[in-house]
């Protein structure tokens, strides 16, 4: 386990950015269509706003998610941003979007969900890929450098 150099920095800093990401995307950027999406409204919101589950929940599932992503990164030798991000971006689309839009499908959700869920997903895993591919752990290049070398 201690050979895969995950960056932990780098993994905690995609948990932050996501968080952040969620707020911009489910408030500014979003929010009021996918609170119509969702038949919410604000005075609902207010009435039973998220508890501690929730945003336990939240947390947890942004963690895993980024640190198997660095898990798979230092499996398959992923050094570069641009690696990350296709990387990042193609997992998201085949195992979550694709995964989602048939979900709402057929529970007969609006179309326009799947893409504003589906959307973050798909910004989230390529942002945390992007991140991940370009900010390698200290040491990893020279202790590979070392390797070739012998």
């Amino acid at each position: 386990m201690k050979d895969l150099n995950i960056n932990h920095l780098a993994v905690w800093s995609c948990v932050i950015l996501l968080h952040a990401l969620g707020f911009l995307w489910y408030g500014p950027l979003f929010g009021d269509t996918w609170m119509n999406l969702v038949n919410l409204d604000q005075a609902a919101v207010e009435a039973n706003p998220p508890g501690a589950a929730e945003w336990i929940s939240n947390f947890i599932a942004t963690v895993i998610p980024v640190y198997v992503l660095a898990w798979l990164f230092a499996k398959m030798g992923v050094k570069t941003a641009l690696q990350g991000a296709a990387i990042g971006v193609l997992i998201a689309f085949s195992f979550v979007f694709l995964s989602r839009m048939t979900s709402n499908l057929f529970a007969q959700n609006p179309y326009g969900l799947t893409w504003i869920n589906g959307g973050f997903d798909l910004v989230a895993l390529g942002l945390s890929g992007l991140i991940l591919g370009a900010w390698q752990k200290k040491g990893v290049k020279a202790a590979e450098q070392e390797t070739v070398s012998a």
